[in-house]
């Protein structure tokens, strides 16, 4: 729960700022009061900020603006053993999101204004981060019989997605498309044609020598063009939730040049491992889209760098081991990631010149601006959301230890070079890894 009350006049000073979309870069902090940023920048010293002030000396680490996942799927309602509100937002908080963009395949549902509002209630009842729900394009999800997405972006709603669903029906999509923009609402589609996407990891030599059958790229690709095709009908704000594969890349490149109102975003886990992770039938590596080979990855790798995908997400799923440890092809879709997907990517940027500008904007103002947040921002009058990172702390990822209810995590056991040291959510400190 997020706590705006009796807070203290603070200050993180000498850290090294990275807003690029505010233009700041360099040595400087951060003074807050009452959930605000009242200044930010290299005018932020101690004898700025003056007696009164609590300070934080940040001894050169990074300060960020907080981090805004949009692709966060949890138990609540319905499967609260696998994910609760508050278990997601612990996880965010350790891992710097500042902001969960929740999925609506929960149960019920979220594809009315009644359960929009009490994800809403109860995160703010129980989350340490924010919370802003994306509701159903479809009732049930069952892609037959539209949501009233007016009354749901009344009622809290950021978006509309079927989340790991796409909305196969083309007439369907169209409609859906033509309503959200009347209520100009991003439109979130996770792109799979379902009649092409009946295996269990990517097609290719992998797959045939794990004796599994493969998703070809191209159910992926299909779906895209077909749904560029209807945005250029409707004019409609689109978003493909994950892309994976190198022709997926030059269709969004092909569809910007158009000056099509269309955005893509991409899984941590799409640009820092491939098929090969997925070893003897590991099923914490089972996702949906799945991990392509090393030549997509690159290719998405690349697309980040020249700003042709636009968003980083973690995936967030949780599923229990009932649903993870069974054959590969039994079990269930999904890997839990909010407390690593920041430290993920800064391997992008330690090990293959991914800017770290470059990362920071993927993971907070670009989403933050596609759902008309406040936050993602480092700026005088925005929301005190930021986060203090050490690109350079070396840590292991043990499941025991996240914070999530589920362990399905795809880095169990590895080192990684980085993490959110201090993560901070409307003036509060909410995540301290010293302490």
């Amino acid at each position: 729960m997020i706590n705006r009350n009796s807070q203290k006049r603070r200050a993180w000073i000498n850290a090294q700022i990275v807003a690029p979309a505010q233009g700041l870069s360099g040595k400087g902090g951060i003074l807050v009061d009452d959930g605000w940023i009242l200044a930010v920048g290299a005018q932020v010293t101690r004898e700025m900020v003056g007696a009164g002030t609590e300070v934080t000396d940040c001894k050169g680490k990074l300060l960020i603006p907080g981090l805004i996942d949009m692709h966060v799927s949890t138990g609540e309602p319905g499967t609260e053993y696998r994910e609760t509100l508050a278990s997601a937002s612990e996880a965010a908080a350790a891992g710097g999101v500042t902001t969960m963009i929740v999925m609506p395949n929960t149960q019920p549902v979220i594809d009315d204004a009644a359960i929009v509002d009490y994800i809403l209630r109860r995160a703010r009842d129980t989350a340490l981060v924010r919370v802003a729900p994306m509701a159903a394009i479809t009732k049930g999800l069952n892609g037959e019989l539209m949501s009233e997405i007016g009354l749901v972006k009344s009622a809290g709603a950021v978006a509309v997605t079927d989340a790991t669903k796409a909305v196969a029906n083309a007439n369907m999509f169209r409609r859906a498309l033509m309503y959200a923009r009347d209520f100009d609402m991003l439109v979130v589609q996770h792109v799979e044609e379902p009649t092409l996407s009946s295996g269990f990891m990517n097609s290719g030599e992998a797959a045939s020598r794990l004796g599994l059958a493969g998703n070809s790229a191209m159910a992926e690709v299909i779906m895209l063009e077909r749904d560029l095709r209807l945005v250029e009908m409707t004019g409609a704000r689109y978003h493909a939730a994950q892309i994976s594969c190198a022709q997926s890349v030059e269709v969004m490149r092909a569809a910007k040049a158009r000056g099509l109102p269309v955005t893509c975003g991409v899984s941590i886990n799409h640009l820092v491992l491939n098929e090969n992770d997925i070893g003897a039938y590991r099923t914490f590596f089972k996702l949906s889209p799945p991990l392509r080979d090393e030549n997509h990855r690159r290719a998405l790798v690349a697309a980040m760098i020249d700003g042709t995908i636009d968003v980083i997400v973690s995936g967030h799923n949780p599923q229990s081991d009932d649903t993870k440890r069974l054959p590969f092809a039994e079990a269930a879709f999904g890997a839990i990631g909010l407390e690593t997907m920041l430290s993920a990517a800064l391997q992008l940027y330690h090990s293959e010149n991914m800017p770290l500008e470059r990362l920071v904007e993927a993971m907070s103002h670009v989403p933050a601006s596609l759902l008309g947040l406040e936050t993602g921002r480092l700026a005088a009058g925005a929301p005190a959301d930021f986060v203090i990172v050490d690109p350079h702390l070396n840590w292991k990822v043990e499941a025991a230890k996240l914070c999530s209810r589920s362990k399905n995590t795809t880095f169990e056991d590895r080192t990684l070079e980085g993490r959110a040291f201090e993560t901070v959510v409307a003036g509060n400190s909410v995540y301290n890894y010293a302490s």
